[in-house]
C-alpha cells in the first residue's frame, strides 16, 4: 500500500487540473472540490480501503463531486426578502420586531448544531463588529486561505439545515382542479 504522504505528493497536480477543468461546469471554486475529493481519499484510506488505481479512482471522484455539486446547486434558491404569507411587516412594529428576533433565534440555533469547527467560524462571521477576514482566522487559529473554502463548507451546511427547517413556500406536489 502506497502511504498517504506519497499519494498526496503524486495526486496534487493530477487532482489540480482535474477540479480545474471540471468547476466551472459545475458551477464552484476548484478549491472546493479539491477538498471535498481530498475528504473522499482520506474518508477511504481510514478505512482501510486504499483505491488500487489512485489516478483513476481521483478522476471519477472528481466528476462524481462536480455531479453532486451542480445537484445541489440546481435544488438551492436564494432566500428572498417576503415572507410566503405576503410581504415583510415593518421592522419598527412589534410583529417586524418578534419576526426578526424570531429569525435570530432560528440562526443560532442552526448554528450550534453545525459540526466540526463551523459553530465557531459562523459565530465570528455573524459578530455585529464584522470583523475581517485576518481577524477570523487569528482568532480561530487557521491560516486566512483555508477561510473562504471552509465557510463556504459551513454555510452550506447551515443552509441545508435551515432548508429542512424551514418549509418550503408555494404548494407542492400535485394540484387537483376541478375541472378534470
Amino acid at each position: 500500500m502506497t502511504s498517504p504522504e506519497t499519494l498526496l505528493a503524486t495526486l496534487t497536480p493530477l487532482l489540480a487540473a482535474e477540479s480545474r477543468a471540471e468547476a466551472a461546469a459545475a458551477g464552484i471554486d476548484p478549491a472546493d472540490l479539491e477538498q471535498a475529493v481530498w475528504l473522499r481519499l482520506l474518508e477511504r484510506l481510514r478505512a482501510d480501503d486504499a483505491p488500487e488505481r489512485p489516478a483513476d479512482w481521483l478522476r471519477r471522484a472528481v466528476r462524481a463531486e462536480a455531479r453532486r455539486a451542480r445537484r445541489t446547486s440546481g435544488r438551492e434558491r436564494p432566500y428572498r426578502e417576503e415572507t410566503p404569507h405576503g410581504p415583510e411587516p415593518d421592522h419598527g412594529s412589534p410583529e417586524g420586531s418578534a419576526l426578526t428576533a424570531e429569525r435570530r433565534r432560528t440562526l443560532r440555533a442552526a448554528v450550534t448544531r453545525t459540526p466540526g469547527r463551523c459553530p465557531r467560524l459562523l459565530n465570528a462571521m455573524l459578530d455585529p463588529a464584522d470583523p475581517t477576514y485576518r481577524e477570523i482566522a487569528g482568532t480561530l487559529g487557521i491560516s486566512q486561505g483555508s477561510l473562504g473554502p471552509m465557510r463556504s463548507r459551513c454555510l452550506g451546511c447551515l443552509r441545508r439545515m435551515l432548508a429542512a427547517e424551514v418549509p418550503a413556500s408555494g404548494r407542492r406536489g400535485r394540484v387537483r382542479g376541478t375541472d378534470r
